[in-house]
């Protein structure tokens, strides 16, 4: 493998970021506008690849925080981060917890590592921003939220649409009635994938696999097996696009509305799985959900929230833009009114975060809100994968209907030694 220089880095950074309102400023390398050390929040950085190197780059703008160090078990892209950061790396996440005490960590690991590390942090009462998707199953989103509830630590999803200005003020639109009550919910995410090769090949030699494999199973190195987007699309590291970006359009119905909560959450529908190559993850799913009595479209598509309100008016929320059935509903917006929603501090996702620890509240993406959602997605896969109607109760955190198959799906067992 070909050794990242510091411009390889800062290429994938800016890539990162760029569909984000996370955008790396000038300053980075600098301390220009910088809080005085002792009044910024440390933190460390576990992943810097992808969309790890774009939350590395958006950490080091906010003049409140100060990264102190830096792992992934890619060795070279480790080195190339800690680097950028000016900040020692670890190959081994365990090892810098060993060394350093930050106050908080960003988790930008393949699907399967967030919750474990974000658990794995939190038992030393380290405050996390994770990534989504959230748990690989649903135990394990419970998990975290009562680890991090009794632990008393701050929480922020890597659902950065929450700090678009235009996804809260439409949020906000359908929380103050602006298109009357909620009729019916449309929720569209892009596809997964087929394919993917099987034959085995060498590790790379500066490459840590069986560290990156962690609680996953045993398996081959391929080089479609550990790349992204490749391990989205394979079972045992994620459950596909149906989380992984699901869980923004997702997050948006969970902040416009709280239909979710309103009643049982009934699933059924159907989606193809991939039996030839490495993916196994489902695809082209269209999923009708029931949220109490409000009915809930999710399947595959662009990246849309579509709230349905009475007289044929709706809103449009998504991290492209925001639209109306009437202009004049969006211009009804009242600035002075007092917000129902939360908007974020800066407009800034990373920074919001670092805000919320130095204020001792809750972030814009709260993690009961983000286990909702991700619950959402679970139960759409079970679904698919046990070709039945499944039910949950969203308050009691527990199936009403789901046949053995689908109950045996809440949990995966962990390789030793790790566990949650």
């Amino acid at each position: 493998m070909k050794k990242p220089t510091r411009r390889d880095f800062l290429k994938r950074a800016t890539l990162a970021t760029v569909a984000s309102p996370m955008i790396v400023s000038r300053s980075v390398f600098g301390q220009e506008g910088k809080a005085a050390p002792s009044e910024r929040i440390t933190v460390a950085h576990i992943g810097v690849g992808g969309m790890g190197s774009g939350d590395l780059g958006a950490v080091l703008a906010c003049k409140e925080a100060q990264t102190v160090a830096v792992s992934d078990p890619y060795q070279d892209r480790c080195d190339a981060a800690a680097t950028v950061a000016n900040v020692k790396g670890y190959q081994d996440f365990r090892k810098l917890f060993d060394h350093v005490k930050p106050d908080a960590v960003v988790i930008a690991t393949p699907d399967h590592w967030h919750v474990p590390a974000a658990i794995y942090a939190g038992k030393i009462g380290i405050h996390a921003y994770v990534e989504k998707p959230l748990g690989l199953t649903i135990e394990q989103d419970l998990a975290i939220s009562k680890l991090f509830k009794t632990k008393k630590l701050i929480f922020q999803y890597g659902t950065m649409q929450r700090s678009m200005p235009h996804c809260y003020r439409g949020c906000e639109l359908v929380r103050r009635g602006a298109i009357g009550k909620i009729k019916s919910i449309e929720v569209t995410a892009p596809n997964g994938s087929a394919g993917g090769l099987t034959q085995e090949s060498p590790v790379p030699a500066t490459f840590d696999y069986d560290l990156w494999l962690g609680p996953a199973p045993k398996a081959p190195y391929t080089v479609d097996r550990c790349v992204n987007p490749g391990h989205f699309f394979i079972y045992d590291y994620s459950i596909g696009y149906l989380a992984g970006w699901g869980s923004h359009p997702l997050d948006i119905m969970i902040w416009g509305s709280d239909a979710d909560l309103s009643g049982p959450i009934t699933v059924e529908g159907k989606g193809l799985i991939p039996t030839d190559g490495l993916y196994n993850n489902v695809m082209n799913w269209e999923m009708n959900i029931m949220l109490g009595n409000t009915p809930l479209s999710f399947k595959t598509g662009g990246d849309m929230t579509k709230f349905y309100g009475e007289d044929g008016r709706w809103i449009d929320v998504r991290r492209g833009g925001l639209a109306a059935s009437d202009p004049d509903i969006l211009n009804s917006f009242d600035e002075s009114a007092k917000s129902i929603l939360q908007p974020s501090r800066s407009g800034n996702h990373a920074e919001d975060f670092i805000l919320a620890i130095k204020e001792g509240k809750r972030a814009v993406t709260s993690l009961e809100e983000s286990v909702r959602s991700d619950i959402i997605s679970h139960l759409c896969d079970i679904a698919v994968r046990t070709n039945s109607k499944v039910s949950w109760d969203p308050k009691k955190f527990e199936f009403l209907r789901v046949p053995d198959a689908g109950k045996k799906m809440i949990s995966r067992s962990m390789r030793a030694p790790w566990t949650l």
